[in-house]
């Protein structure tokens, strides 16, 4: 069997309220199966079961509400995909993009900042490279990535 980690979202949808804001969740969870398309299947039966309202007791700024399965962002393998998760091991990652060194700096340090995910191949243009090639930071080749 192989791990996975699926990200899973669930939004917040008002019952009878106008939204003017969706919140939505990014739920880490590890998954254990044969393949890939069996851990989608998994990971998406995962993402219904939580949808719902727990019998109408929820409530979204003092409003009815339920939460809604939005669907799996991507899937992605544990970093050693034949060995049980343990301390240490990677489950996930996920690419960002901001602006500036600065917002990297305040990302780290839990600030809110505007970023991009990006589910590219990590190499920026040509015409963004401010230096050298040699100097750009390289995926580490366990990381290993579905879908």
């Amino acid at each position: 069997m192989t791990w996975y980690a699926a990200h899973v979202i669930m939004y917040v949808k008002l019952k009878s309220a106008n939204q003017r804001r969706t919140p939505v969740w990014e739920n880490v969870v590890l998954i254990e199966a044969e393949n890939a398309d069996v851990a989608l299947q998994k990971a998406e039966a995962h993402g219904r079961v939580h949808e719902g309202d727990a019998d109408g007791s929820f409530t979204w700024g003092g409003q009815p509400a339920t939460w809604v399965f939005a669907g799996i962002r991507k899937l992605i393998l544990c970093q050693d995909e034949q060995a049980r998760p343990s301390d240490g091991t990677e489950v996930t990652y996920s690419e960002l993009e901001v602006k500036s060194e600065a917002d990297a700096l305040a990302l780290g340090a839990g600030q809110a900042v505007t970023m991009r995910y990006s589910d590219d191949d990590g190499e920026p243009p040509a015409d963004e490279v401010a230096e050298p090639p040699a100097m750009r930071p390289t995926k580490p080749e366990s990381k290993k990535r579905t879908g």
